[in-house]
């Protein structure tokens, strides 16, 4: 199907008419209490029946592709499926509680609340958990947040933190928005952490690095405990970037490898959604040297229930409630029917299937041996053409550009929900691509709803309205 304006056009060359046009459309005059430059005189809303709105909403659905719609190797973001079971139990009347009930009323949910800070404590390594964090970029925030505090407490005024090179912006945006210094930190040519850089970086100003392990090229920082010990050895303390923790699930902890505090992404992580600008959730572990500074409320266990209190010199509240309750108790859920096992099992299968699908395509992949991702290297292709070619042949394309440090990348990452049928489907598409010409690519995508588009306009401009877009 081909974009036309208002109307979109299958291969036979029939056209669909919008189901909501200005046609079908009600005027309803507005009365309200707030300022006249607040409000509009008279709101236009559609006017039409429940089967043309399941209509066109359900075409809208068609047109967007989606996790449930086939393979998603998006890397770093980490796009996996969210099992059905979890939102069942999120949709139960009896989870609808608001968060000024008193900790009495609500001890059901406390101690949800209470077992999630254990179950991420000990798949962290951590010694406890704030679960406030409304997603992962709020939780590194909040983790920076609590360092600052304990230097502080310390008599430190610290200065700088310390992210390398091919980390997450969201990192570098943490720092500076608490106010830190970033130093940058290049990486070596095996793509992982450089030592003698490291040790030229870090002084009494530095108050953290931030590591993702295994990093964005899907490689395990080898040195590790090395580099624990260059940081703690100046004073500053670990912080891990939780992203990729779903390579290490059941294997691997972060707190026995030295560092000190951690996020966790619990949508990469745990299954809960992802993407859409909905509520996440983007839980904080820290070591015990840490936990008087955790945001408040916390909760904890007593000998005849469940309470409220607030650690010595909290940061204070950071989040409504105990955090975004709904997205916490799926990610419990998920937990809780994995168990340790299926955890396990999880990140082996994400690191089998990411070892498979990059021994099946063409492309170079320059850093090796990896985990859970791989970024391979378009070479003289685009890499954003080779993503939109991609779409023709069914599948989502991997993230494109990033890191750097790669030319043209193609960032993958299966998880471990595909099966070898779909991870063969993503080698053919990439292989596909691989072996077309420039002015194929450069004139994708061709059987996708809606064609090439000006991105740049597009974000600038947005057209949010339900009106056909041919009416100006």
């Amino acid at each position: 199907m081909q974009y036309d304006q208002a109307r979109w056009t299958d291969a036979s060359g029939d056209k669909y008419e919008p189901l909501l046009s200005e046609k079908d459309s009600t005027h309803v005059e507005v009365e309200s209490d707030l300022p006249d430059h607040l409000t509009r005189d008279s709101l236009e809303l559609p006017d039409v029946s429940e089967p043309e709105l399941a209509r066109h909403y359900t075409r809208l659905s068609e047109m967007n592709y989606g996790v449930e719609s086939g393979p998603f190797p998006l890397g770093s973001c980490t796009m996996k499926y969210n099992p059905k079971f979890t939102e069942d139990l999120a949709a139960l009347p009896s989870g609808a509680v608001h968060p000024d009930r008193s900790p009495e009323s609500v001890q059901g949910n406390l101690q949800i609340l209470a077992e999630l800070e254990d179950y991420l404590a000990r798949i962290g390594g951590m010694d406890a958990v704030t679960l406030q964090a409304p997603a992962g970029a709020a939780g590194e925030f909040t983790g920076i947040l609590i360092a600052k505090a304990y230097h502080e407490s310390n008599g430190e005024e610290r200065s700088e933190i310390v992210i390398p090179d091919s980390a997450h912006g969201t990192n570098f945006a943490s720092a500076a928005l608490a106010g830190y210094d970033v130093v940058s930190l290049p990486s070596n040519d095996e793509g992982r952490v450089d030592l003698e850089a490291l040790e030229a970086a870090l002084s009494e100003d530095t108050a953290a690095l931030m590591l993702t392990n295994p990093n964005t090229l899907g490689l395990f920082e080898r040195d590790i405990e090395q580099i624990a010990d260059m940081v703690h050895d100046v004073g500053g303390l670990l912080y891990y970037d939780g992203a990729n923790l779903n390579a290490l699930l059941g294997r691997a902890r972060p707190g026995d490898m030295g560092f000190d505090i951690m996020h966790y992404n619990v949508h990469k992580t745990f299954a809960t959604p992802h993407g859409g600008g909905g509520p996440g959730a983007g839980p904080v572990g820290v070591v015990e040297e840490l936990e008087e500074f955790l945001p408040a409320p916390h909760v904890r266990a007593t000998d005849t229930g469940y309470e409220f209190y607030e650690p010595e010199q909290s940061i204070g509240k950071v989040h409504g409630y105990l955090g975004n309750w709904l997205v916490l108790l799926k990610a419990h859920a998920y937990i809780a029917r994995l168990g340790d096992a299926g955890l396990s099992d999880a990140s082996a299968k994400a690191v089998l299937n990411a070892n498979y699908l990059g021994k099946q395509v063409d492309y170079e992949i320059p850093f090796g041996p990896y985990h859970h991702e791989f970024v391979a290297s378009a070479g003289d292709q685009d890499a954003a053409d080779v993503a939109k070619r991609m779409l023709d042949y069914g599948v989502h394309p991997p993230t494109t550009k990033w890191p750097e440090i790669v030319s043209e990348a193609l960032m993958t990452e299966p998880t471990e929900i595909e099966n070898k049928r779909t991870l063969d489907q993503l080698a053919d598409a990439f292989n596909s691509v691989r072996a077309e010409s420039d002015e194929v690519i450069a004139a994708a995508p061709e059987r996708t709803s809606a064609g090439r588009i000006d991105q740049a306009s597009a974000a600038r401009n947005p057209r949010l309205s339900w009106h056909a877009l041919s009416d100006d």
